[in-house]
């Protein structure tokens, strides 16, 4: 296979992720925790739901599900949806906000070397991730995988560091975007054989067999998957949390070659032009559009 080949059978370096879509029991409360606690604004309101973002721009689309149950810790679903900040005192405004609103949803952080990050539970047991890219130039490679870790992150010493009055004052006028989103999936192999072998992301990291990073372009990573929790899964039951994952490619053409792509594999697609729509191995929704 020429190299010209093999890459048109990868996503564009020029990917970027969009709005994760929730499934939500409590609207007010998860409503009121993506205002006050992230310091997202409505953008937009359709069916019921709310799109909630930074400067106009939505990241979390919560859509009103009654009747479902919230999913299993062992089920296959979302992990986190990460947040990704332009610069630390940024992203300690909003590490501040969520510690003020409700202490007992941080789950950890940690300086993964290309980044440093904050995660936290949403009332119905989303996982967010809050983070800041050190700059490329500082990653290090080794061969085609980025070199990361989990080194100690302490939230009070950051916080002191990083946190400034302008910052917490100019809080929503902070961009912010998705950086990545990382799934709960059954097992690593099926997650490399339809994450990089199908859809044409590039492996950027793996974690003993039970976690892999994905990215286009050489991004440390725009979607990762890990059984932690969940190894063996089956597919999903139709339960509160993720709905649907949006990627963002800049032309139809992208969608395109990718719609060619899964239909050669196999993989059942609904396909407007615009954007397409099908589920991985184990039902999580992912939708692909035009930018």
């Amino acid at each position: 296979m020429t190299s010209e080949a093999a890459s048109q059978d990868l996503l564009p370096a020029s990917l970027t992720m969009g709005t994760v879509m929730l499934k939500v029991g409590d609207m007010k409360l998860m409503t009121d925790y993506y205002q006050r606690a992230l310091g997202l604004e409505v953008v937009a309101e359709q069916d019921g739901g709310l799109y909630l973002g930074r400067l106009g721009k939505p990241l979390v689309h919560l859509a009103p599900a009654p009747g479902l149950n919230l999913p299993g810790r062992g089920e296959a679903g979302l992990f986190h949806t990460a947040l990704l900040f332009d610069d630390q005192p940024s992203l300690a405004a909003t590490v501040a906000t969520v510690a003020q609103y409700d202490p007992r949803s941080f789950t950890g952080s940690a300086d993964h070397l290309v980044s440093e990050a904050f995660y936290f539970n949403d009332p119905e047991g989303n996982g967010i991730e809050l983070y800041w890219d050190r700059p490329r130039e500082r990653w290090s490679w080794n061969g085609k995988d980025v070199v990361m870790d989990s080194l100690a992150l302490p939230p009070q010493r950051y916080l002191q560091e990083h946190l400034t009055q302008k910052s917490v004052d100019s809080q929503l006028g902070a961009a912010a975007g998705v950086g990545h989103v990382h799934l709960q999936v059954g097992d690593v192999q099926t997650a490399h054989a339809f994450y990089v072998g199908t859809l044409g992301f590039e492996k950027t990291a793996g974690w003993h067999g039970q976690a892999l990073f994905v990215s286009a372009g050489r991004y440390h990573h725009h979607m990762a998957m890990n059984v932690w929790n969940s190894r063996g899964a089956g597919p999903r039951r139709d339960t509160l949390g993720l709905g649907e994952v949006l990627i963002e490619v800049p032309s139809g053409d992208d969608v395109g070659a990718l719609a060619d792509r899964l239909k050669v594999a196999g993989v059942a697609a609904h396909h407007t032009g615009a954007e397409l729509r099908f589920e991985d191995p184990w039902r999580n929704r992912i939708r692909v559009a035009v930018r």
